[in-house]
């Protein structure tokens, strides 16, 4: 399976296009260190939640755009070789200046349980969910259902990632988004669909089978009232 270098961050809305630009320009780095894949996906939908939500996580401000990202690895050995890579080629160098806010960006390591992360996206809905860390193939189990019915009524792929890199930050991290406990794990996931039609039609069909009932997230003992998530717009696809 892959690994999968999750990201949550807010962008000014203004600098859409020199977050584009950076990204785009990131990528030839990223891929010399060998990542097969990378995904910007910009919010399009991202509500506020009652306890929390994508926006309290990355403390998005009124003029800010919360997102939902992700960097494609072979597996973890790739991703951690990259980031010591990265460290040393930036000693003695001044860091690039970023068109958001660094200190409240989220990122953690997942490794992929389902799913092929390098699909090329179309439209996205991102969670973050914290699920018991002794269930974790209840959860795989559960996931795969779920993600056949959610392709039977029109979602390209699924894809779920546990964590198992989660840095603690200094501001926020994947801890404090999905307001871990101790005996938790923390998911990364994303549906993949066609574009905003096939995911409104699709998702209408999904709540009105009965089978969206029978299996889940919740079936693990997962705490879906912690769940955070939001639809965004592939920004940068590589």
């Amino acid at each position: 399976m892959t690994y999968v270098s999750g990201f949550l961050l807010a962008v000014p809305t203004a600098n859409k296009d020199a977050y584009r630009k950076h990204a785009e320009e990131a990528w030839p780095m990223f891929k010399d260190y060998g990542a097969v894949a990378m995904v910007e996906g910009w919010g399009d939908d991202v509500p506020q939640g009652k306890v929390n939500c994508i926006n309290s996580a990355v403390m998005r401000q009124p003029h800010e755009t919360a997102m939902f990202s992700w960097v494609v690895w072979p597996d973890r050995k790739t991703s951690d070789e990259a980031e010591q890579k990265m460290i040393a080629d930036m000693q003695g160098k001044e860091f690039p200046e970023m068109p958001f806010d660094g200190k409240r960006m989220i990122v953690g390591g997942f490794q992929t349980i389902l799913g092929d992360a390098t699909v090329k996206t179309g439209y996205i809905d991102g969670t973050v969910l914290p699920v018991p860390a002794d269930k974790r193939e209840a959860y795989t189990a559960a996931s795969e259902k779920m993600a056949a019915l959610f392709q039977e009524y029109g979602a390209i792929s699924v894809v779920d990632a546990w964590g198992d890199n989660l840095p603690e930050g200094t501001v926020n991290d994947f801890h404090t988004a999905s307001l871990r406990k101790p005996d938790e794990a923390v998911v990364f996931s994303w549906i993949n669909w066609k574009d905003k039609a096939a995911r409104d039609a699709g998702w209408e069909r999904i709540m009105a089978d009965p089978r969206m009932q029978e299996f889940g997230p919740h079936t693990v003992g997962a705490d879906m009232g912690r769940m955070i998530y939001g639809s965004f717009v592939p920004l940068v696809d590589v």
